[in-house]
C-alpha cells in the first residue's frame, strides 16, 4: 500500500506540489493524471525517493521512502518515462545486472525467464538493447521493474513507442499485475488510463484536484441527465413535443446528420429518466429513433473541466457562462467578442 500525508515540494519560492494526500491501496490500480507543470512529475520522484519531499510523508508498504530509503526502495519497481537501460549490454545480461543490482533472493533462471515471458521479450534477449525497437526497449524497461517481484508497481508513461498490438498486451498485463500488486500509472494517453485503471487522481496546480473513480467523477463534475438522439421526422414538431415531457429541462436540436435525420440534446431533471416518454411520444407520430445514446462524461472531457474550467460544450444550454466567457475572450485576436443572444424558438443555441 502506498499512504502520501501532507506532501509538499518547494523549487526556491515555488510550490511544485503543495501539500496533497492520498492512499492506494493492495492490488489497486491507480491513474495518475496532470497536465505539464501540475507536479505530477515531481510527486511521482518523490514517491520513488528520486528526489527528497520539503515536508510530509510518504510511506511504501508502511516504509516512509525518507526514513529508511532502501527498504522502501525494495518494495518499489519504477519504469520512468525513459526506461534506464544500458544499451550496450545484451538484455540477458542487462536483466541478470539488475538482478544483482537488487539483491534479489528469488531463484535467479526461473525468475528471470517469468519477466521475459511476461514482457514478451523471450526472443530478444540474447539481442543488444541499442539495437531493439523502441518497442522492445519499453517492454525491457518494464522488465527490469518487475525483477524481484516488488509489491508495489509506479509506471511512467508504460505504452510509450509501442505499436496498438503491443499496446493492447501491456494494459493487458498491467490488469494482470494489478491482482498482486500496488500500480501507479501516468499516461497522457487518457483512454488507457479509462481501460487499466480502478480510480483516478487528477493533480493540477501542485494540488489533488480530483480523486475517485471514472464514473463517480462525471457524475460530479457534469451533474448531467443528458441523451443523445438521432430521430427522423419534422424538426419543429419533434422539439416541441418532447418539451412537454415531465421533467425535461431542454431539448436543442443539433446538425442534420441525413436527410431528414436531425440529431438532439436533451437534459432530464435529476433522477428522472425520459427514455420511455420519448420512445412513446416517437412511435405516436411515427418518428423513428435511429440512435439513443448517455451523454455521459468521457475521461478526457473531466480531465478538461478540472485542469481547464468548463468547455464551451458542456456549458448550460442558454449560453457560455460569462467568467468563462471573458478567460476564452483573453486568448481571441484584440477586438474579438463573443456575445450572449437568447435561446432561438425551435430549440437551438445562438
Amino acid at each position: 500500500m502506498i499512504e502520501v500525508k501532507n506532501l509538499t515540494k518547494h523549487y526556491g519560492d515555488k510550490k511544485a506540489v503543495n501539500n496533497i494526500s492520498f492512499t492506494v491501496e493492495d492490488g489497486e490500480i491507480l491513474g495518475f493524471l496532470g497536465p505539464n507543470g501540475a507536479g505530477k512529475s515531481t510527486t511521482m520522484n518523490m514517491l520513488t525517493g528520486y528526489i527528497s519531499s520539503t515536508s510530509g510523508s510518504a510511506l511504501i508498504n508502511g516504509v516512509d521512502i525518507l526514513d529508511d530509503p532502501i527498504k522502501a526502495k525494495a518494495n518499489i519497481g519504477y519504469l520512468p518515462e525513459i526506461p534506464p537501460l544500458y544499451v550496450d549490454m545484451t538484455v540477458k545480461a542487462y536483466l541478470n545486472f539488475i538482478f544483482d543490482l537488487k539483491k534479489c533472493k528469488l531463484p535467479r533462471k526461473s525468475h528471470l525467464k517469468d519477466v521475459c515471458d511476461l514482457c514478451r521479450i523471450t526472443d530478444v534477449s540474447d539481442r543488444i538493447i541499442k539495437h531493439l525497437s523502441k518497442g522492445y526497449k519499453q517492454r525491457v524497461g518494464l522488465a527490469q521493474a518487475l525483477v524481484g517481484n516488488p509489491p508495489v508497481l509506479i509506471l511512467d508513461e508504460p505504452t510509450v513507442g509501442l505499436d496498438p498490438k503491443q499496446i493492447i498486451e501491456i494494459r493487458n498485463l498491467i490488469k494482470k499485475l494489478g491482482k498482486n500488486h500496488t500500480v501507479i500509472l501516468s499516461s497522457h494517453i487518457l483512454s488507457e488510463v479509462q481501460a487499466v485503471c480502478d480510480r483516478v487522481i487528477i493533480i493540477n496546480k501542485g494540488q489533488v484536484a480530483a480523486d475517485d473513480t471514472e464514473a463517480n467523477l462525471s457524475k460530479k463534475v457534469s451533474n448531467d441527465h443528458r441523451l443523445i438522439l438521432r430521430i427522423e421526422g419534422d424538426r419543429n414538431a419533434i422539439v416541441a413535443e418532447l418539451k412537454k415531457i415531465s421533467g425535461m429541462k431542454y431539448v436543442r436540436a443539433e446538425m442534420e446528420r441525413e436527410a431528414g435525420v436531425y440529431e438532439y440534446e436533451v437534459e432530464a431533471k435529476e433522477g428522472i429518466d425520459v427514455r420511455r416518454d420519448i420512445n412513446k411520444i416517437c412511435t405516436a407520430n411515427g418518428w423513428p429513433i435511429l440512435m439513443m445514446q448517455s451523454a455521459e462524461l468521457t475521461l478526457e472531457d473531466i480531465f478538461l473541466k478540472i485542469t481547464m474550467g468548463e468547455g464551451i460544450e458542456h456549458l448550460s444550454p442558454a449560453g457560455a457562462d460569462r467568467k468563462t466567457v471573458k478567460k476564452i475572450e483573453k486568448q481571441l485576436p484584440p477586438d474579438t467578442k463573443i456575445t450572449f443572444e437568447p435561446e432561438s424558438k425551435d430549440g437551438g443555441n445562438k
